[in-house]
């Protein structure tokens, strides 16, 4: 592959000056669903009062599926297999489960740009930006949500999806945010109709045959974020 082929963006999120940086916080083990959504509305209400710093949470999930606002009942498919969860987020259904690296990020969109578009399309780069890094090439759809990767040894016009994005806004405060599969069980995406998209799969960097861990993913993703959104801090 060559760097010409690159699909790429530029995009700019970078805070007003004297922000301070965002806290940057991995999480060791799984979190349970309900506790993680609790502490990010928590975290969320805290930053739009200006009584917390910005922050991005990472972590996994147990095996789990998500609702978002346009979901379709018909599209989870085994509603037996694992907790569902409703959420308020953005988009249809999703999963979330080991090995897949999911990124809570709680932004002041009034420190930055209040422009929801400009922000999805900095979490897009954000997640194309690390997928170069690992010598992947993730793209946009226009008419899909998350981002893609072409699988030509599968079909001329295969693709699987590799990240996927979910967010919302409240007081100009971003919840939610991106998951980047890296090695969860693939075969549990087949329990919902992942974001509606029944035409396509889903895929991993381990599965694409990069043998990758969480930390080194997680290194690079904090490097590609501060590109884009800004200086970190450890917390």
């Amino acid at each position: 592959m060559t760097h010409e082929t690159r699909d790429s963006l530029t995009v700019s999120m970078l805070p007003q000056p004297g922000s301070g940086p965002v806290e940057w916080h991995v999480e060791d083990e799984l979190v349970e669903y309900p506790k993680a959504l609790a502490a990010m509305e928590a975290r969320a209400a805290a930053i739009a009062e200006g009584s917390a710093p910005e922050r991005v949470w990472l972590l996994e999930h147990p095996p789990l599926y998500t609702a978002g606002t346009s979901a379709h009942e018909e599209d989870l498919v085994s509603p037996d297999r694992f907790p569902v969860f409703n959420t308020g987020r953005g988009g249809q259904y999703t999963y979330h489960g080991p090995g897949q690296r999911v990124a809570y990020v709680m932004l002041d969109l009034k420190r930055r740009k209040q422009d929801v578009r400009a922000f999805v399309a900095g979490l897009e780069e954000w997640l194309i930006q690390t997928l170069w890094q690992f010598h992947v090439r993730g793209e946009r759809r226009n008419d899909r949500v998350g981002v893609w990767v072409r699988r030509p040894e599968k079909a001329l016009d295969a693709e699987d999806k590799i990240a996927a994005i979910g967010i919302r806004v409240r007081k100009w405060v971003t919840l939610h945010g991106i998951s980047l599969n890296v090695e969860p069980e693939l075969e549990h995406f087949s329990g919902i109709v992942p974001c509606g998209i029944s035409d396509h799969g889903a895929t991993s960097l381990v599965n694409l045959g990069l043998p990758v861990t969480m930390a080194e993913v997680d290194s690079i993703m904090r490097g590609e974020f501060e590109e884009i959104f800004g200086e970190t801090i450890s917390a």
